[in-house]
Order: structure tokens, then C-alpha cells, then sequence
């Protein structure tokens, strides 16, 4: 939402403000660094060991006092399927507030896969006024589910804009991580698997499945680096650095700023991921990804071709790895292949439809 932020501060004609929940502090502080964008409101949400429940009574009581006390808006914008999302949407449906979802319409049709994320943004879409969807079959389920066809503008995805605002300037990893291995590996010019696994479904079976696969292709190809910011939750990081913490050519590293982590994607040779952004992000810089799910929310990049799901199955990660690694047809094929989320211009068309509404 970096880049729309941005723009509507940007429109004499809009009054904006810009609201955090800080689900995820340090994350939600680099990006609006980066981007250099000031929120007007922080509910500080985030707090030790806290679960889905605490969350989502902080984010309700948050937000309903700032729309009782601080600001009341006409519109209120959400994106995606964040339980700051979903609660938001909740707390202005409460008030009598107009909703607007960015990023509408994706659906696994299992409320469990992805968990909580395919619960929020159904619960979302019966909320929204107005749905903000990223490609045509994002449009079709909505109007599937019911939602008029004038509510609903296909848009492309934001995500999109933003990485493309930001990857014309960034070209080297920041100071903090210029001094590591993996800026190393790009130096020298080493190929390297970018892997980001942090999904809940996954945690104990699926992560050992996860850690026990890229063990072994690690020892499998000894020339092939692999690179793991591994996220901060105990439930990664347990398995994680206990399966892969004894090999030279698997480098664990911390959490990337979205900076590094741009530059870290367009040096890659590919991507190994169980996150949904990332489906998005890396066709656009020409990167094959390999998804660690049984299912996605976005089957448009499976269907252009890519994006391949694996799931957290080791002999399945294995193969699809290694299929990459040793078939350049294949790995040509992936990396050449459209990119069906947009093309930069969802911002202009979030705002065009504001201004009309």
C-alpha cells in the first residue's frame, strides 16, 4: 500500500490519512523507511507472544476509537487478507463507514489453506462497498459470490507498483547488509536459491519436510548456494537452524529489509517461497518461484506459467529444485514467462475510481 499511500497524500483534491496497526512492527518500520511515509495514526499493536484473538480485539477497540474520537473518513481503504485487514474493514462496517478492498477477490475456496488469510478476505468481501481485484479471475469470483459488477474494478496489484517504484533505485544491498555472505555471493556472481518459509499451516510436519528437502539439495549440488532469512518466530526458526544449520552452501541469515530483499530477488536464481507476495513480485523480475503450498490464492501465475506449486512435500521441493537447476528449457520457460498481476498502473486506477465515486 506503500505507493498509494503516496499518491493520494500527493492529491490536493483527497483528504488522507494514513492509520497502522503495527501487526508486525520492525517489518512495518522498514518498509515505511524505505518508502518514506509517516503515518498520521499507530494502534502499537504488537506485543510478545500474543495471538490471533489479541490481535483482533486490539485492532477493533483501536480502531473504533480512532473513527469515535480522532478521524472519521467517508472511505476506509484495506488490502489483502491480513487480520488487521479483516478487523479493520469490521470496525468501519460498525461505524457506517464505506469500505474499499485492495487486492479483492482471491480465493483458495478452503477456509483452512491459507490460515487465517482465506477466512479474512472472504469475511472482507461480504463487508467491502468496493473491490479493488488484481486480475479477471479475481473479478469472476467475486461476481460468483455475488458482489454487482459496478463495485468491483480490476486493477492489477499494488504490490507491483511498489516494487517497481522502489527497484528503479535500488541496485546494492543497504550498508547493514553489504557486509554479509549474501552480498558475497552476488559479488562473485554465485548462483543462489532464495528461500522464505514463515507460513503457520506449515509449522512442525511441513517445516521438517521443508528444512529436510533443501538439506538435500544442498548436498546435491555443492556449487549451488542457498539463502534463508528465516523468520523470527520460534516455530521457524526451531527447525530451521537445528536441519540446516551444519552445511557450508546453506547461509541463514536474519530478516531482510524489503530493500535487501528486492536486490536479493534480482539476483537470485530462483525463488523457493511458501509467501503470497512473492508469487507476485518475482515474475516481474524475471525469477521462477516454486510455491511451498498445496494451494494458492493467485493460480493465475500457475496458469501463465510461473509459478509451480510443491507444497511442503520434500520429495516434490526436491524435484522441482532440482528440475530448475538442471533443465535451462525449463527454467528459461519460467522465467520468460507474462506476469498476469499488473503492470504498475493500480494505483492510478484505485484513485481514478475515488475520485469518481
Amino acid at each position: 500500500m506503500a505507493v498509494l499511500a503516496k499518491r493520494l497524500s500527493e492529491d490536493p483534491s483527497i483528504d488522507h490519512r494514513l492509520c497502522v496497526t503495527a501487526q508486525h512492527r520492525e517489518m512495518l518500520d522498514q518498509v515505511l523507511t524505505l518508502f518514506d511515509v509517516k503515518p498520521d495514526f499507530d494502534l502499537n499493536v504488537m506485543s510478545h507472544g500474543q495471538d490471533l484473538t489479541d490481535v483482533t480485539v486490539k485492532v477493533l477497540t483501536g480502531m473504533r476509537d480512532l473513527f469515535k474520537h480522532e478521524w472519521r473518513p467517508d472511505l476506509v481503504l484495506v488490502h489483502g487478507d491480513t487480520s488487521t485487514c479483516f478487523v479493520t474493514a469490521l470496525a468501519a462496517f460498525y461505524e457506517g463507514i464505506e469500505i474499499g478492498h485492495v487486492e479483492a477477490g482471491l480465493r483458495t475456496g478452503n477456509l483452512q489453506s491459507p490460515f487465517p488469510e482465506e477466512a479474512n478476505r472472504v469475511l472482507v468481501s461480504k463487508l467491502a462497498n468496493y473491490h479493488f481485484a488484481p486480475t479477471d479471475l479475481n473479478v469472476k469470483n467475486l461476481l460468483n459470490e455475488g458482489v454487482a459488477i459496478e463495485n468491483i474494478v480490476k486493477t492489477g496489484n499494488t504490490v507491483i507498483d511498489s516494487l517497481l517504484y522502489i527497484s528503479k533505485s535500488l541496485t546494492e544491498f543497504s550498508e547493514k547488509t553489504s557486509q554479509t555472505r549474501l552480498a558475497d555471493l552476488v559479488k562473485n556472481n554465485d548462483k543462489y536459491v532464495l528461500i522464505t518459509g514463515h507460513r503457520r499451516e506449515n509449522f512442525g510436519d511441513g517445516f521438517i519436510q521443508i528444512c529436510e528437502a533443501i538439506h538435500h539439495l544442498a548436498l546435491a549440488n555443492p556449487s549451488m548456494h542457498f539463502v534463508y532469512p528465516v523468520h523470527l518466530n520460534p516455530n521457524v526458526q526451531q527447525p530451521v537452524q537445528h536441519l540446516l544449520g551444519d552445511l557450508s552452501n546453506i547461509h541463514l541469515i536474519a530478516p531482510l529489509e524489503y530493500q535487501d530483499f528486492v536486490v536479493a530477488m534480482k539476483h537470485c536464481y530462483l525463488i523457493l517461497t511458501d509467501s503470497g507476495g512473492v508469487q507476485e513480485e518475482a515474475p516481474s523480475l524475471g525469477k521462477p518461484v516454486l510455491v511451498m503450498r498445496d494451494t494458492t490464492e493467485r493460480p493465475e501465475a500457475v496458469s501463465s506459467g510461473t509459478v509451480r506449486l510443491v507444497g511442503a512435500n520434500k520429495e516434490k521441493i526436491i524435484h522441482g529444485v532440482q528440475e530448475l537447476i538442471d533443465d535451462s528449457a525449463m527454467f528459461n520457460t519460467m522465467s520468460k514467462a507474462h506476469n498476469p498481476y499488473g503492470d504498475g498502473s493500480s494505483v492510478l486506477k484505485i484513485i481514478n475510481f475515488i475520485k469518481i465515486k
